[in-house]
């Protein structure tokens, strides 16, 4: 055999076993891609996204996209070839396991605190856009989880509207852990509550739940990394009431990063005229109560999969800016958005076709 053939008979081999070894050899990566986009104002298998009773809506057009990251799955083990694969193709990332799935959680976890994610994030979205509108919500704190084999497993449930803590009004979220802090580890506290089924029962009643009854519970000692204080194994969080129906129908999402793109639909439908004037603008980003944008994982996967679609403008979270704007997509341009007021003067912008004096993001935020 010619010396020159059994030196590439030998370099194919050698590759191809390092291939066959690649294959085999497991890394502690996941992969990150563009995930579906769904238009808030348009329908998604067969029903509207928004889906609005009880008060008078409006028709719209256009595009209000939000969009979506796929990711390998928490027990998923990537390969070295996937990810030298992963590494050099442009729409995908590769990024550390723990990234996504940090201390060892699980599938079944981390599906789990994506929807408790996407839930309140309806619900912050819908607060949003009637505060914006200037339509009263009615609020109030409620249990939001108890821990398991804390002091207050059976005797505080989810659900559980918080009065008062030691006869003192709560107001907010953060009042409780004030209040409860306020005590050293062994000693009582007492819960002024409205049970879960009475203010279930009361909601459904139209009326407002007027039954109440104090619970005491004996502090135990904090066992975090933190200051030891005093603690009764609960978090706090907040319902709403909304004068009208509002549901919001898309399964299979998980996550907070659709508040914004919830908000404007609803604030859309809920308004004469067009918000986009027939633009496809697509976006991502938290929102609170109050209306304030908060950054999301994953931007540079969206704006890949929202100019695939066809989107001509994508609302960035401001705090996101610096990251979508290293590589933007052809024909896309990054709006860069703080609140919710902002985003409604951005689509102004847009539906108007003056675009020059947008808030662009760019390398530097």
């Amino acid at each position: 055999m010619p010396r020159r053939t059994a030196t590439m008979l030998a370099s194919t081999l050698m590759l191809i076993a390092l291939l066959c070894a690649g294959v085999f050899i497991k890394v502690p990566y996941a992969e990150m891609s563009p995930g579906p986009t769904v238009n808030t104002l348009g329908e998604h298998d067969g029903e509207p996204v928004l889906q609005i009773s009880g008060r008078k809506t409006y028709p719209t057009d256009g595009h209000l996209n939000m969009t979506t990251v796929r990711v390998t799955s928490a027990d998923y083990r990537m390969n070295l070839v996937e990810a030298i694969y992963g590494w050099l193709a442009h729409d995908n990332k590769v990024v550390p396991h723990d990234t996504l799935y940090p201390d060892g959680k699980t599938e079944e976890e981390s599906t789990q605190e994506n929807a408790e994610e996407f839930s309140q994030s309806q619900e912050s979205a819908k607060v949003a856009a009637l505060k914006e509108l200037g339509i009263p919500v009615d609020s109030w704190v409620i249990v939001s989880t108890v821990v398991k084999g804390s002091p207050s497993e059976g005797r505080l449930h989810a659900g559980d509207v918080i009065k008062k803590v030691d006869g003192k009004d709560v107001k907010e979220p953060s009042d409780v852990a004030d209040l409860v802090t306020e005590h050293k580890p062994g000693e009582k506290v007492v819960f002024t509550i409205v049970p879960a089924k009475e203010q279930a029962a009361a909601e459904k009643e139209h009326r407002a739940a007027t039954t109440t009854k104090n619970v005491t519970i004996t502090t135990a000692t904090s066992d975090d990394s933190g200051a030891r204080r005093a603690i009764v194994g609960i978090s706090a969080g907040t319902d709403h009431t909304f004068p009208f129906t509002i549901d919001i129908k898309l399964a299979d999402v998980g996550g907070p990063s659709a508040g914004l793109m919830f908000a404007l639909g609803i604030y859309d439908k809920l308004t004469p005229g067009s918000l986009t004037g027939g633009k496809f603008v697509a976006g991502t980003g938290t929102i609170d109560d109050d209306g304030t944008v908060g950054p999301i994982g994953g931007v540079e996967m969206k704006t890949v999969g929202a100019r695939d679609k066809g989107a001509r403008f994508f609302l960035t979270p401001a705090d996101n800016c610096a990251a979508a704007a290293k590589d933007t997509p052809d024909g896309l341009t990054l709006v860069k958005v703080n609140t919710i007021a902002d985003a409604l003067d951005a689509l102004k912008d847009i539906r108007s076709g003056d675009t020059a004096g947008l808030p662009k993001c760019t390398a530097k935020g």
